[in-house]
């Protein structure tokens, strides 16, 4: 059993914001997929199951993302290593995709509630979402809809990480990361 994770908020408001990326991605896979909706209130998120696939998206608010993944982890009884986090990272350009297993939260609320209730030794795919010019401004930064310029990339994305995510589960990560990791949204293009 492979447990997907897409960090994000719930909510109208943050639908398309830079914060939401994860989200976005677990919904294409959902769609890819045709899973099925098995959430449950005791798992605090929206949870879909297609075979040995659960795709999961808090609803406990980004800094709580911890609160849902661990009840569906012990549930289901999915070990760490099949774990897979799916997030916005401010240190890479818009456009830029990294993997790596466990780390740091690199000040990432989400990735820090993660690690406090199951673990940090997960699977991470990182989507770069550019960083504000002040450090000040990361709260109000990650919570704004992407550039018009910006959005005209998202859908190649967003499929390109849906894409590289369902390899993580096939693939070792090294083979993962030299066909999937960006620089930057240029790297689509060509």
């Amino acid at each position: 059993m492979t447990l997907f994770i897409g960090l994000g908020n719930i909510g109208s408001q943050y639908e398309n914001t830079r914060h939401n990326i994860g989200f976005k991605v677990i919904d294409r896979l959902i769609g890819d997929f045709e899973a099925r909706d098995i959430s449950k209130n005791s798992f605090y998120g929206n949870l879909h199951r297609n075979s040995n696939r659960l795709f999961l998206k808090p609803s406990t608010f980004m800094n709580l993302s911890g609160k849902s993944a661990q009840p569906v982890k012990n549930f289901f009884k999915v070990d760490i290593d099949n774990i897979i986090v799916i997030h916005d990272d401010i240190d890479l350009p818009f456009g830029a995709v990294r993997f790596k297993r466990g780390g740091g939260d690199g000040g990432h609320n989400g990735l820090k509630s993660l690690d406090c209730h199951i673990g940090k030794e997960y699977l991470r795919v990182r989507v770069g979402v550019g960083k504000p010019p002040h450090r000040s401004q990361v709260v109000s930064y990650v919570l704004q809809d992407f550039l018009d310029s910006e959005k005209r990339d998202l859908d190649i994305l967003i499929e390109h990480v849906a894409r590289a995510s369902i390899m993580l589960e096939k693939e070792e990560l090294n083979v993962v990361k030299s066909k999937y990791s960006l620089k930057s949204i240029e790297d689509l293009d060509g």
